[in-house]
């Protein structure tokens, strides 16, 4: 049904996608509380985290964004400003909020470390794909495997600190959760 896997030369033929939506910066506890009821609505959100890079060896920095989507709405967390706000441990822990996302193990240990969580219903697609043959690991390769799209990776290794998102980091990272949920749905709808 799915190739096992795409190659980079495969992938630049494919036509380019990105987040359709619209996308909600959250950087005050204000906007927190504002946008939050949107979010415990939902039943299925994808997710993705970004880290400032480090170009030392040994050195990692902290989660700068969190970022949920739904289908239309991207909620981009700044991390480095907010830390990570009770309301959305709420989510976390919430065994009825399935909460979509790619090789997951290491987001949730770091994002831990700022405030104590039990991941309650978290799906790593990275896992979840294997039952469709798909040996790819990456979001890249997956979205191009499973929908003949490609995603640009340009912004991955930008300065997430910066006192302002560009609008470039900010539809890539809404990109990223968002692939990650139309995924887990159309994978989904197979079954």
């Amino acid at each position: 049904m799915f190739a096992k896997d795409i190659t980079n030369e495969e992938i630049k033929e494919l036509p380019l996608t990105q987040f359709p939506g619209k996308v909600f910066v959250i950087d005050t506890h204000k906007k927190v509380k504002l946008y939050l009821p949107l979010l415990k609505e939902q039943t299925i959100l994808g997710f993705d985290t970004e880290t400032r890079p480090s170009f030392k060896k040994g050195v990692k920095n902290q989660v700068s964004l969190l970022q949920l989507s739904t289908s239309s709405q991207a909620f981009l967390f700044r991390m480095n400003i907010l830390g990570l706000p009770k309301e959305l441990i709420e989510i976390f822990e919430n065994p009825d909020v399935k909460i979509i996302g790619l090789a997951l193990k290491e987001d949730i240990a770091i994002l831990s470390h700022l405030n104590k969580f039990k991941a309650e219903c978290f799906i790593d697609l990275q896992h979840y794909v294997k039952a469709f043959g798909i040996e790819s690991k990456s979001l890249k390769k997956i979205m191009a495997i499973v929908f003949g799209q490609r995603i640009s990776k340009s912004q991955q290794v930008t300065n997430w600190d910066r006192p302002e998102l560009t609008d470039a980091q900010q539809i890539y990272a809404a990109t990223d959760a968002w692939a990650c949920l139309q995924i887990y749905k159309k994978l989904n709808n197979l079954l």
